[in-house]
């Protein structure tokens, strides 16, 4: 699969996610009932943004989640037995959306988009299967052709992502991690979110003060990709604390992005790229030899940025985000 399509695929077509909780009530793997009177006992009820209540006999314990998401619930203290989706690099090290999640000591079920482990999976004996939304209804990376198989083994969980402003997914995986057994008033957890607001009180005087354009951009062998701030959490955000962002003008199915030959790259002035950091993803260092890359303004002053385009969604992930934003834009000249 080329990288476009790939790029096309990370945010749209995945599977329908509907009807599928109803085989939840049908497997075993849901929970040990026998444990009465213990931490686990009754029944454990949480409904994800798919409107879809879902219900264990007793709390979760064995968690299987999306590496992101499962990031931002180790933030709670909340730990998953297994994750999908980018966990390693080539070299074996923590892929950037892994987070402070110990990639040696979880169930790695797949690493790449299209990997999932049927077998591996059902024999972790999962209580609960967590991703995210990027679509209604479509839980991320979790295989279209397998979808079914992968369902049937346990009940899962679907917290929007898109087309949202970040504090909801950060206030729907707060709650989630919560119900799971996190302590939000813990001092860890009252600090994360003391951060995260003086961040955001941050970003939102650096925004005001400045009149810098950024563009928040991706890009693979054959495309550019010039990124809508509507569509993303995190940059519809940054945008409503004042962020001036490009508004690409013609989007393309899906609305998050539109798609650039590398020859017109250069369609949008900008003082800041703010480039995906996803693994991916081409990086700065990959783009150098594009038609255009190295004649952009942005690039010849030296202000490209990463972008944490998927960022998990705890406050403690989130604070430092807001922070380098922060920083770039106060450093940041006029190129355009």
């Amino acid at each position: 699969m080329s990288r476009a399509r790939s790029y096309a695929l990370s945010r749209r077509g995945l599977f329908t996610a509907c009807g599928t909780l109803g085989l939840a009530g049908l497997v075993s793997a849901c929970g040990d009932s026998s444990d009465e009177g213990g931490a686990n006992a009754g029944s454990w009820t949480f409904e994800d943004d798919r409107g879809e209540t879902v219900k264990t006999d007793g709390a979760p314990s064995n968690i299987v989640a999306f590496v992101g998401t499962a990031a931002a619930l180790y933030d709670y203290g909340i730990e998953c037995v297994g994750v999908f989706g980018p966990t390693t690099t080539e070299g074996g090290e923590p892929d950037v959306q892994a987070g402070e999640i110990d990639v040696d000591s979880v169930e790695v079920l797949g690493n790449a988009w299209g990997e999932f482990s049927v077998e591996d999976y059902a024999a972790l004996e999962p209580d609960v299967l967590i991703s995210a939304m990027f679509e209604e209804d479509t839980l991320w990376y979790v295989p279209e052709e397998s979808a079914e198989e992968i369902l049937a083994i346990a009940p899962s969980i679907g917290l929007n992502v898109a087309n949202v402003s970040l504090p909801e997914p950060l206030e729907r995986h707060a709650e989630l991690a919560e119900a799971l057994g996190a302590d939000l008033d813990s001092e860890q957890a009252t600090k994360a979110k003391e951060r995260f607001d003086a961040a955001a009180e941050t970003l939102q005087e650096a925004a005001e003060s400045s009149d810098i354009k950024v563009l928040a951009c991706s890009g693979d062998p054959d495309l550019f990709y010039a990124s809508n701030p509507e569509m993303s959490a995190d940059l519809r955000y940054f945008q409503e604390l004042g962020v001036d962002f490009v508004v690409p003008e013609k989007l393309d199915d899906g609305g998050f992005f539109e798609s650039l030959s590398w020859e017109n790259a250069d369609k949008y002035d900008a003082d800041i790229l703010f480039v995906d950091n996803r693994s991916s993803a081409l990086q700065p260092e990959d783009m150098a030899s594009k038609p255009t890359w190295d004649e952009l303004p942005a690039v010849g002053a030296d202000q490209v940025v990463p972008w944490v385009s998927e960022p998990r969604y705890s406050y403690a992930g989130c604070a430092p985000l807001l922070e380098d934003l922060a920083e770039a834009i106060n450093k940041a000249k006029k190129v355009r």
